[in-house]
């Protein structure tokens, strides 16, 4: 008489499934926690020494040391991303902002300008005063001043890692505006009329942060912000300017 012998599978089986299912969980967990920690990595790679040589009023601390609080931090960015805000909406990069507050009322003396950063290759770049769309063109934040005028005009562009720079769209414009140092132009051409800027202040601010929109009426500023480390919202770069008399 033969002999079968049966051969127990869906032991195997199930095992099987468990570490694929384990190892995809893992896999998983550690994707979300570099996502998390990204602009921590950023930092250390790319902007760590460039922000400690420069005068930046307010700079990320030039050895991070994690805590509670900007782990908490990170992960509301983190959220914030995943759950879709729209950052190409400016009114978005400073939530707590009372733009009842602002200084100007009313319709702007002029739709649109140009603005130029020789030392970052931005020429003649394009900057809307009537809408808040980033991901098209620079933004002046209305209810902020005009350049030429007293005051201070709040200028936003995004940003992104300095390999995908590119002058012409507005989605990189500023990603290398990290390599800013006081004293370097920045040159605005308003109704005919161009003015010249040049860098007093360097800071790195959170979102929470709105003195960027404080209007001074004793001289001529623009003040431009973008995100930082570039690649991430986690930050706010601040980079305030005055208008030279010429």
């Amino acid at each position: 008489m033969s002999k079968y012998y049966y051969k127990k599978t869906s032991g195997n089986l199930l095992k099987k499934s468990l570490r694929i299912a384990s190892a995809a969980l893992l896999l998983v967990g550690l994707l979300i926690a570099v996502y998390i920690f990204f602009p921590l990595i950023l930092w250390q790679i790319y902007f760590q020494r460039v922000f400690a040589s420069q005068n930046i009023t307010t700079p990320i601390p030039k050895s991070i040391v994690v805590n509670s609080s900007i782990i908490e931090n990170l992960i509301i960015q983190a959220r914030n991303t995943l759950t879709g805000v729209d950052y190409t909406n400016a009114e978005n990069w400073f939530p707590t902002l009372n733009t009842g507050k602002l200084g100007k009322k009313g319709s702007p003396k002029v739709s649109s300008y140009t603005l130029s950063i020789p030392k970052i290759q931005i020429d003649n770049a394009y900057v809307s005063t009537v809408d808040n769309n980033v991901g098209i063109h620079l933004i002046n934040y209305q209810g902020t001043s005009i350049p030429g005028d007293l005051g201070n005009a709040v200028i936003f562009g995004h940003s992104t890692l300095p390999q995908l720079f590119n002058p012409k769209d507005y989605k990189t414009i500023f990603a290398n505006a990290y390599k800013l140092k006081v004293r370097d132009k920045i040159l605005t051409h308003v109704n005919g009329v161009s003015y010249l800027y040049k860098i007093y202040s360097i800071s790195v601010v959170d979102p929470s942060d709105t003195s960027v929109f404080s209007q001074t009426f004793d001289n001529s500023y623009v003040t431009l912000v973008t995100c930082t480390p570039p690649g991430t919202v986690w930050k706010r770069l601040v980079i305030k300017a005055s208008l030279e008399k010429i």
